[in-house]
């Protein structure tokens, strides 16, 4: 395959695709060694970012005294987000080492899984919805299409057109929630949800745009996953910040309602 990219570069023509997929010097091992190197490293913050958040609601912030659980509404979601997310870019990083038929269906597959839970959370947290009852309504319409959706590419047809288009319309959709949602509160992480967002749409149309390689070994794949290092960072550090404005504003409600029953007893 490099040897027919030599020879087309010799005769002044550009790069072909092969199987749907640009052609990539190897290192060793690594089909495609900097896309590899580079969802190891989302993964890595991924992981940083999740444990920096259970350290923080598991043994900086106060916890409800009387279950020992956290005062903030959203900790399971962000902890079932944050297993999804470390999971889709382990097997992306397994994906982009060695492209084979498993590797290529567990890596569509579980970012498939990720972004529809992704969206499940930014409704759930931009709605405001604490009850279970009101979660489930919601959750599940969502979570039946993604689960459909998984099962389709695995046991009916792994159809990467389709893919893009279910996982591009659903990454709007949780953009333009959480957006509207930190304009119309004026949340104090507001700048780095826009922040993420712009970055997350910008990934959107490098993906679309579909670069050819340049230097052997960078395509737009490449270029998306070096956005989505620091997104990432940002991304945990708005969770962490939204717990902690949770966690204060629960305490300073509870404290002013015992307050104000101690006044009616007297």
């Amino acid at each position: 395959m490099m040897e027919r990219e030599s020879e087309r570069e010799q005769l002044g023509l550009g790069s072909v695709k092969y199987h749907g997929k640009w052609p990539l010097k190897r290192a060793s091992v690594f089909q495609e060694p900097v896309s590899a190197a580079l969802s190891a490293l989302s993964l890595l913050v991924q992981f940083n970012g999740w444990l920096s958040f259970f350290l923080l609601l598991s043994y900086k912030l106060p916890l409800r005294p009387e279950t020992h659980m956290t005062y903030y509404e959203y900790t399971g979601l962000w902890h079932i987000y944050g297993l999804l997310s470390m999971n889709a870019w382990f097997w992306r990083a397994i994906y982009h080492s060695c492209d084979t038929f498993w590797t290529e269906k567990l890596y569509y597959s579980s970012f498939a899984a990720f972004i529809g839970y992704s969206l499940i959370l930014a409704v759930l947290r931009t709605l405001n919805l604490k009850d279970e009852a009101s979660r489930v309504m919601v959750a599940a319409p969502i979570l039946a299409f993604t689960t459909t959706h998984v099962l389709y590419l695995n046991f009916y047809e792994l159809d990467k057109g389709l893919n893009t288009k279910v996982c591009t319309a659903a990454s709007i959709a949780q953009f333009f929630l959480w957006a509207v949602w930190a304009v119309m509160t004026k949340h104090p992480s507001c700048f780095k949800i826009l922040f993420v967002i712009i970055g997350g749409a910008f990934s959107i149309i490098l993906e679309a745009y579909d670069i050819p390689p340049r230097w052997g070994y960078v395509d737009g794949r490449v270029f998306c996953v070096a956005v989505s290092v620091p997104l990432t960072y940002l991304w945990w550090k708005f969770a962490k910040e939204d717990a902690e404005m949770r966690t204060s504003a629960i305490i300073k409600k509870t404290s002013s309602e015992v307050w104000g029953q101690c006044l009616g007893c007297d």
